[in-house]
């Protein structure tokens, strides 16, 4: 029987969006999926190696507020400087409490795991991004390559 194969394309860059590819991948490869993860736009924050990921309750309708402040903290509130920052802090806070290993752990555990990590070279080049800004070990390819494994995949995922 061949091997299993999962596809995931990451175009997020923010904190609570880094989860998901990292999770998925690494579960997936110890449950023996040959994985690739193919970042592309903002996805690609999650490649480098200084990571400063933040979480944004703005446009987030489903995200938890701490203290019940969905009930009574007005919407604009969110907007006010510093609010990002404070949202981020707690959330890191609240995922330490909980046990829940960092972004570099999930993505280290991934590379363990000979997941791919593939930079999408086209946006690389969109927002001239220097290499040397991202972890070792990350491939460079366009969207042509990861659709030759995306194709033969059993599941494709977009995060």
């Amino acid at each position: 029987m061949d091997e299993k194969k999962l596809a995931i394309i990451a175009t997020k860059g923010s904190l609570d969006w880094a989860y998901p590819p990292f999770i998925l991948a690494s579960t997936a490869s110890a449950l023996g999926y040959e994985t690739q993860i193919f970042f592309t736009f903002y996805g690609l924050q999650l490649l480098k190696k200084k990571l400063s990921l933040e979480v944004t309750p703005l446009g987030n309708p489903g995200m938890p507020m701490p203290m019940g402040m969905d009930k009574w903290f007005p919407v604009l509130g969110l907007a006010l400087p510093g609010m990002q920052g404070m949202m981020t802090s707690m959330m890191k806070q609240k995922m330490k409490s909980k046990g829940v290993a960092s972004v570099e752990e999930l993505r280290e555990l991934c590379q363990e795991a000979e997941v791919k990590l593939i930079a999408c070279q086209m946006t690389v080049d969109l927002f001239d991004m220097d290499q040397k800004e991202f972890i070792d070990g990350v491939e460079y390819a366009g969207a042509a390559a990861f659709f030759e494994f995306a194709g033969e995949s059993d599941i494709c995922l977009y995060i």
